[in-house]
């Protein structure tokens, strides 16, 4: 694997900026970076564009420096012309700001500095997804289902997300107020949190009946590999009837959950398919520069050890899961179950710019192991598990894996696999969905 190949998840203030597999570049002084950082700038030159782009730009911004109803810093010339531009390009690439900027560096690696709680945005309010475990906001007693109403008195709205994520989130030791409603309770509780490191696990995993195993990923950052393992590990380690001694009991087969998972880091999917691969080709990318193609392949050692696996997938799977499932489906290694997925078969290059901003700009487009490409296509399953109308309706799937009809069909599968495979191999054969 090129161990240049340091990669980014391309997330901008706590929302996905777009579905990305994405390599950070270094700085702009290092060389790696100054042979993408020139072939980017190519691309958008005064030559490239012509003296009769210039007088156009040329007259527009004098018009609008003279006549605009009010004064237009001089600064928001360039970076509007580079937004412009870049947004012209394909939904993809992104001019990214220093704050949109470190909040991308941050996601990639795993971490930040705040009081760790996952939100969204529902019904116009800002809603506690989750408070993540061991953060600030956990030990306080901040539950998942709490509506945040204010951070440090100031009110939030949900159109203003990014906004109260943003403050948040800060240095480690600085104190915050999070004032949240709860059904339960009449007046809003107030919680004084001290802003600490918060690990973000990507990685959840539960042991399912008859030795076999749930994995969700719900994105790819520096840290999913090991978390995975890890997970894994913990799976196949029971504690002996009334002893401390953890006995390894192997899993029977595994449930691979990668529904609703945009991507992120390359080298992270790649990773992750590795582990469940022994050899192969794992990916192949081609550009127009030297460092835009290359090809990963999988190192010997199969963490299941050949025990069979099921990919879970739907219109929400992008980048790096299409690459992880096009990977294990096209080796033999899992059977996909779901729905197509997104089709998002590129990869960006997050090239540092001046200032603290930078430029999240495609580079290559990416090949499963057989050569497809899926761009814009997808990857169909190879059994269709349609979703139920609450989904549908609300987005939302059940909260246990064993309350999910998708997963109770994939644990069915690998039971079936254990009395032969041709069980296993009907309802694929039969185009079977389950609704």
């Amino acid at each position: 694997m090129n161990p240049r190949l340091s990669v980014a998840l391309a997330l901008a203030v706590g929302a996905v900026v777009g579905f990305s597999v994405a390599r950070l570049q270094d700085a702009p002084h290092a060389p790696a970076s100054a042979v993408v950082a020139a072939s980017a700038a190519a691309a958008v030159t005064p030559a490239a564009s012509g003296v009769a782009g210039h007088r156009l730009i040329d007259e527009v911004v004098g018009r609008i420096r003279r006549e605009y109803v009010e004064t237009v810093p001089e600064t928001a010339f360039d970076e509007a012309a580079v937004k412009g531009i870049v947004a012209r390009l394909d939904p993809h690439s992104a001019f990214l700001d220093a704050e949109q900027y470190d909040e991308m560096r941050a996601t990639t690696t795993g971490s930040y500095s705040g009081v760790g709680i996952e939100v969204s945005a529902e019904d116009g309010r800002v809603v506690v997804v989750t408070p993540i475990e061991g953060s600030p906001a956990a030990r306080a007693g901040v539950r998942a289902g709490d509506i945040v109403l204010a951070v440090d008195g100031q009110p939030v709205t949900a159109d203003r997300l990014e906004e109260t994520i943003g403050r948040m989130r800060g240095r480690p030791g600085t104190l915050v107020r999070l004032a949240v409603g709860r059904a339960e309770e009449p007046e809003p509780l107030v919680f004084a949190l001290q802003r600490g490191e918060v690990h973000v696990h990507t990685v959840r995993a539960e042991r399912l009946p008859g030795d076999y195993g749930y994995v969700r990923i719900t994105q790819f950052s520096d840290s999913t590999p090991t978390d995975l393992l890890e997970s894994l590990s913990g799976l196949m380690h029971r504690s002996g009837g009334g002893s401390d001694v953890a006995s390894l009991q192997p899993l029977h087969g595994l449930v691979l959950d990668l529904r609703g998972n945009p991507g992120g880091v390359l080298e992270s999917a790649v990773s992750v398919a590795d582990a469940f691969l022994e050899r192969g080709l794992i990916v192949r990318a081609d550009g127009r520069t030297a460092e835009s193609r290359f090809q990963m392949s999988a190192t010997p050692g199969d963490a299941l050890g050949g025990e069979p696996l099921v990919v879970l997938v739907d219109g929400g799977s992008a980048s790096g899961s299409e690459i992880v499932a096009g990977a294990l489906r096209d080796h033999g290694r899992a059977a996909l179950m779901g729905e197509r997925t997104f089709g998002k078969g590129s990869v960006q290059t997050v090239i540092p710019l001046r200032d603290g901003q930078a430029l999240k700009l495609t580079t290559s487009r990416y090949y499963t192991p057989s050569g497809t490409s899926i761009h814009e296509k997808g990857i169909e399953p190879d059994i269709v598990i349609r979703k139920l109308e609450h989904e549908l309706r609300t987005g939302q799937r059940a909260a246990a894996p064993l309350e999910d009809p998708a997963v109770l069909t994939a644990l069915q599968y690998l039971r079936d696999r254990g009395l032969g495979t041709h069980y296993a191999a009907a309802p694929a054969a039969g185009g079977a969905s389950a609704h």
